[in-house]
């Protein structure tokens, strides 16, 4: 790794909003996008979005959990935490994928998924759950690359991949440093120690073997400097897609399986 930083000090990087957010590298790394809306049932969360690109002249389905810059678009965007209908269009433009055998390319970064009351009812235990589901039967390559905080089940509602990456400052984990040490040591106030413990950056996740790659970064990534980060992410994801295609789709969905079955 490129830099020393502390685990609670690449939790606050995660989280900081000069991070580019998943339109950035959309917008940075492919051509030709265009977005899809709605999860044919109730409604176009705002929190992800997604719909159809190209790569290197291949066409792709690209679908990221959104953040907010200010406080307006934090709001408009449900500060990254998807409801039922994000994970149900997610699901739909993934099916969607499969159908005309596109690549998925899925950016996560999301604090959790959302627990309002209007969640609750909406079925958001059920719309994870689905996507765990069926994203394990998919018959196209799927990779997920966390950007920022990859948080809960609401992470890894979009992380069922043939291969999961993470950018060196970013997180992945079952819950916030703040919420682990509230259950377990009844102190919030003890996250910088529990992110520690939780072993949930890049570096001891790939020790871990939860993730394959970690894209590391030679300083915090931010808009400044998303360009040069953009381009080495571009030329892993051809490898990706290039590496995947000489599978079959039943190949595809065995590598997987096998994935997931290792933890």
């Amino acid at each position: 790794m490129s830099s020393n930083y502390t685990p609670w000090e690449r939790v606050q990087i995660s989280r900081s909003a000069e991070r580019p957010t998943s339109l950035d590298y959309i917008s940075t790394i492919f051509e030709r996008y265009m977005s899809l809306h709605g999860d044919r049932h109730f409604g176009d969360d705002k929190a992800i979005v997604g719909g159809l690109a190209s790569i290197g002249g291949r066409p792709v389905t690209v679908i990221g959990q959104q953040k907010g810059r200010s406080t307006k678009e934090n709001i408009k965007r449900n500060f990254g935490m998807p409801s039922p209908e994000g994970y149900r269009k997610s699901l739909r433009l993934m099916k969607q994928a499969e159908k005309f055998h596109r690549p998925i390319i899925l950016f996560v970064d999301t604090p959790g998924a959302f627990c309002g009351l209007e969640a609750e009812e909406g079925g958001v235990g059920e719309a994870i759950a689905r996507n765990l589901f069926e994203m394990s039967n998919i018959k196209v390559p799927i990779l997920s690359i966390m950007i920022g905080e990859g948080g809960s089940g609401g992470a890894l509602a979009m992380a069922v991949g043939n291969e999961v990456w993470s950018l060196e400052n970013s997180t992945y984990s079952i819950l916030s440093p703040e919420g682990f040490a509230a259950i377990l040591w009844k102190d919030g106030n003890r996250a910088s120690e529990a992110a520690k413990v939780m072993k949930i950056t890049a570096e001891d996740l790939k020790e871990l073997g939860v993730i394959e790659q970690v894209i590391e970064e030679p300083e915090p990534v931010s808009i400044d400097n998303i360009l040069e980060i953009s381009e080495q992410m571009k030329e892993m994801i051809l490898g990706f897609i290039e590496k995947y295609d000489k599978m079959t789709p039943e190949e595809l969905v065995e590598q997987r399986y096998q994935r997931f079955r290792k933890f």
